[in-house]
């Protein structure tokens, strides 16, 4: 952690939502004049889409069929470490950018599945990551000793699979077998490194449907903000106004003394009235000290 150079780490799984919760961040950070470098999870996977499909097939052929992203060894932690430590010191660092699609290709001149070249980033007030990791503890790495701001962003497992199946069907042109496939593959790695870090954040915000996802692989809508519920939960609720975000967000209630729940569609409102004065806080203690 570094009072001059603060980190926010956003952590969540693919499809969990945390890019709409980046875009709250980005509203945050304008609205109080904060400048922020953004590195993305995805720019840290060890290999491009071809190479990671050559080595799924060399992991499997070798008797592990459950290689995926979400394995340490598919990333490159120490980098991310090394980026961490480097802002924190000097709030300097790099990163590069993971080409999802073909928009993406055409702003940064490269196919789909590969990466840009690692690139600096200019002098910022504070450091954001969101993706896969950002609470990652291994022999390797220890990443949430970095972070003074660590919040996890995760729907119950049935939501989760889900949004990932309309995705992946929808984006991918993957039929529902290979999407229940690769969310089986992926299930190993996910309850060993994902999970975990979900007890290493501050403050959770996990979304709950109110409406029947027994059977997630034959739904035929994502549940939307207004059928869900979501749960906040604070790993330490020491000074958290809990009545003045009862009194702010209507229908909310608390369900443990330092968990509360409030409607889908308040994530935006809730979200700013938690965390803006945290940020704030970040920034005054930053700015004091020159």
């Amino acid at each position: 952690m570094s009072a001059q150079h603060p980190i926010i780490s956003i952590t969540g799984s693919s499809g969990a939502g945390t890019t709409s919760v980046k875009q709250i961040f980005e509203q945050i950070f304008r609205r109080e004049k904060i400048t922020a470098a953004f590195i993305e999870g995805d720019a840290f996977h060890r290999y491009d889409r071809a190479a990671m499909k050559k080595k799924v097939e060399e992991e499997a052929g070798d008797g592990n069929p459950y290689f995926t992203h979400f394995h340490p060894e598919a990333n490159e932690l120490e980098i991310l470490q090394e980026v961490f430590k480097e802002f924190g010191e000097n709030g300097t660092g790099r990163t590069r950018h993971y080409v999802h699609d073909d928009k993406e290709a055409k702003l940064y001149g490269k196919a789909p599945g590969q990466f840009t070249d690692w690139g600096p980033f200019g002098e910022n007030e504070l450091l954001f990551y969101e993706g896969l990791h950002g609470c990652a503890v291994t022999d390797k790495v220890d990443l949430p000793q970095f972070a003074d701001l660590r919040i996890g962003v995760v729907p119950v497992i049935n939501l989760e699979w889900i949004q990932k199946i309309h995705r992946d069907r929808s984006t991918r042109g993957y039929s529902a077998e290979a999407v229940m496939d690769v969310i089986l593959r992926r299930m190993q790695d996910y309850t060993h490194f994902i999970i975990p870090q979900f007890s290493r954040t501050q403050i959770n915000f996990q979304r709950v449907p109110i409406v029947d996802t027994s059977n997630p692989f034959i739904a035929r809508w994502i549940p939307t903000p207004d059928e869900s519920m979501l749960v906040i939960r604070f790993a330490n609720p020491r000074g958290i106004d809990f009545a003045y975000l009862l009194s702010m967000i209507q229908n909310s209630f608390m369900s443990r003394a330092n968990s509360i729940v409030v409607p889908g569609a308040k994530l935006d409102l809730a979200m700013q009235l938690i965390l803006t004065p945290l940020i704030m806080q970040l920034i005054e203690r930053k700015r004091r000290l020159g």
